[in-house]
């Protein structure tokens, strides 16, 4: 007792210390008396539970605690979960250059990255890495993420490659010399039809601005007019890359997004006019899966009258996080204020503080209410009307950005076989062995990607390896029927594969866009007017 007696003293003489400042206002003394709680509260479980505590840990759960009855956006993140987070927003990570997938618990190269370390010392696509630093990784059950940190490091230092190539009896070796790799944000970048462009933006990393001026400029040396942006699935990312991208669109002092705070100080975020393309026609793509920055663009397109929003209403994550940077690497995203479009709609969809998992089923309720699939079960207050600031169209706010033309989710499209033979990897896998052991073959049929789309065909047997596969797996189809179903679009996204890995993320979008109702409505409005 004269223990913990001792212990309580000790803690509260430490608060007691800052507390005694003068200068501190009575609001300063309240939090201290809160901050004093915590610390005896933390020194109290550690030096006193009947068990030993992890004290870093217990400090971990407590943070946890408290950001869980914060609004769903704010969070806590460890040092590793920090890193992983941030390499794709940063632009670039450091390793050895390969675009790869696991087959049969082989790593195999799907792409070796361009002027990157393994491209420069000889790996080819269809390599299987079977060695890193004469360990074995094939064969052995070793997870992804154990591989990639093997292959990973710091840029300069240098890992030894055990490979297997076919053709070749005994396994090649390669010393590859680490490096920056860098981590496109623009999935895909093509002419989708004579004077359309498409541009695809996966997320809004630090490098977004830069691909995307970089793709804009080579589409309209091909002579792109007109442009679709697709946004569908993009998560967000950085506010500044959102305002730079929308910039490109938007005039001289036309405002992009506005933020507001209880204490953070509100920003305006406004287009400088010199953008690249002030006079084409733009149709922006969105779906449920669209949030943040994406929103952000999304809504400046809408808001200024620039262009036409195709799709279903985006997500509706308006939250702006600030980052706070803890000692040991660690970090806490902490909501400090709203995102708001230029029409004055708040992106943010409704939420309660601390449930977490009602907003996640969000998504679920949409589908169930049928606003995914029927427009007609969509309805706003009036309340939430806001007009656009040119052509006074009526848009709402309530959360999201609802699209101009709405294309319903079709729940029919990919059957269930479909789904699982995706979810277990059979898909995946299957492609891999039949691009790895025809490559040489497809590579001298087709010489241009252009040829290969318009008289490539996915041979039967390639989709009977698919469905004998998912057998193996426990995967098979209802009936005849829903396996007839999923053929034909079971086709489309293996030519789109095969295309990827010969070629690139464009040659796969340039495939599977053309069975999009999404995208093909884009096309649809650009070509009419």
């Amino acid at each position: 007792m004269k223990f913990f007696n001792r212990l309580l003293a000790c803690a509260m003489a430490a608060a007691m210390v800052a507390t005694s400042c003068p200068a501190q206002t009575k609001n300063d003394k309240e939090v201290m008396k809160h901050l004093r709680k915590l610390q005896i509260a933390e020194m109290a479980i550690n030096a006193l539970y009947v068990d030993s505590v992890d004290e870093n840990k217990l400090v971990e759960d407590a943070i946890k605690g408290m950001i869980e009855k914060l609004d769903p956006h704010s969070s806590y993140s460890t040092p590793q979960q920090v890193k992983e987070m941030n390499e794709p927003l940063a632009g670039n990570f450091e390793g050895i250059g390969v675009q790869f997938n696991m087959v049969d618990d082989t790593l195999m190269v799907i792409q070796p990255i361009s002027n990157g370390p393994s491209e420069k010392v000889g790996i080819l696509a269809g390599d299987r890495i079977v060695e890193v630093n004469d360990t074995a990784i094939a064969g052995v059950k070793m997870s992804r993420e154990t591989i990639m940190k093997k292959l990973r490091g710091p840029k300069g230092t240098k890992v030894n490659l055990g490979i297997v190539r076919m053709g070749i009896k005994d396994m090649l070796h390669f010393v590859v010399t680490r490096d920056k790799i860098p981590v496109k944000s623009v999935d895909a970048s093509y002419m989708i039809r004579p004077g359309i462009g498409y541009i695809r933006i996966g997320n809004f990393g630090s490098t977004t601005h830069k691909e995307f001026r970089e793709c804009m400029e080579r589409l309209q040396g091909e002579g792109m007019t007109d442009l679709i942006l697709d946004l569908q699935d993009n998560g967000g990312g950085y506010l500044m890359a959102a305002v730079d991208v929308a910039n490109e669109f938007l005039f001289d002092d036309d405002l992009i997004v506005y933020t507001k705070g209880r204490v953070a100080p509100s920003h305006t975020y406004r287009a400088k006019g010199d953008g690249l393309f002030g006079q084409g026609r733009v149709v922006v793509l969105i779906n449920e899966y669209t949030a943040s920055a994406a929103e952000i663009v999304t809504g400046a397109i809408q808001d200024q009258d620039r262009g036409d929003v195709v799709g279903r209403r985006s997500f509706g994550k308006g939250l702006v996080q600030r980052p706070i940077d803890l000692p040991d690497g660690s970090m806490i995203r902490l909501t400090v204020s709203h995102y708001y479009t230029p029409a004055g709609r708040c992106i943010q969809k409704p939420y309660v503080k601390g449930e977490a998992k009602d907003y996640g089923m969000d998504m679920l309720n949409r589908l169930k209410h049928g606003e995914l699939t029927n427009p007609d079960s969509i309805h706003f207050a009036d309340s939430l009307k806001c007009y656009t600031l040119k052509k006074k169209r009526v848009v709402y706010g309530g959360g999201g950005i609802m699209p101009d033309y709405f294309i319903p989710l079709d729940t029919t499209k990919y059957t269930k076989y479909h789904r699982e033979l995706t979810a277990k990897s059979v898909v995946s896998t299957v492609n891999m062995r039949y691009v790895d052991s025809h490559r040489k073959e497809l590579k001298r049929k087709y010489k241009t990607f252009e040829d290969f789309k318009v008289n490539y065909a996915v041979p039967d047997d390639l989709l009977e390896k698919v469905f004998k596969e998912g057998e193996k797996k426990g995967v098979k189809p209802t009936n005849d029927e829903e396996k007839e179903k999923t053929k034909k679009y079971l086709g489309i996204v293996l030519k789109g594969l095969i295309a990827r890995d010969l070629w690139d993320m464009s040659e796969y979008y340039s495939i599977v866009n053309e069975s999009s109702e999404i995208v093909m409505k884009g096309v649809e409005l650009l070509e009419k007017r």
